[in-house]
């Protein structure tokens, strides 16, 4: 039987998971009116956070056609852009959000062990 050692740096690792698995994400979703791209970005992205941050996210929906006053200081230039406002740094994703590997790396969410 091996007995495994609590080591400083086990405490710390632990820690940072559980505050990982705690974080509250608010995200920014830009679209571009009613079409198939944005629809498929709104589905894609609402899946990915019931899935890896249920309950703990906040997604605001900014269609720049209906709203184009959000657009002051976001600096978008093209859409669907999905903005991380928190936690920092601010991250942004271009694109329908449908490639779930690559959205999760862009939001900093890899599999907690």
């Amino acid at each position: 039987m091996t007995v495994k050692k609590d080591t400083s740096a086990g405490r710390v690792r632990r820690a940072e998971i559980l505050k990982k698995r705690s974080q509250k994400y608010v995200l920014k979703l830009y679209v571009a009116g009613a079409n198939r791209k944005s629809a498929e970005a709104i589905r894609n992205i609402t899946e990915i956070c019931d899935k890896h941050l249920k309950g703990r996210y906040k997604l605001e929906i900014i269609d720049i056609h209906q709203a184009p006053v959000m657009l002051q200081g976001a600096q978008i230039i093209a859409a669907p852009t999905l903005i991380r406002k928190f936690p920092l740094p601010l991250k942004r994703l271009i694109g329908s959000m449908a490639n779930q590997d690559k959205v999760l790396m862009g939001l900093d969410l890899r599999p907690l062990l």
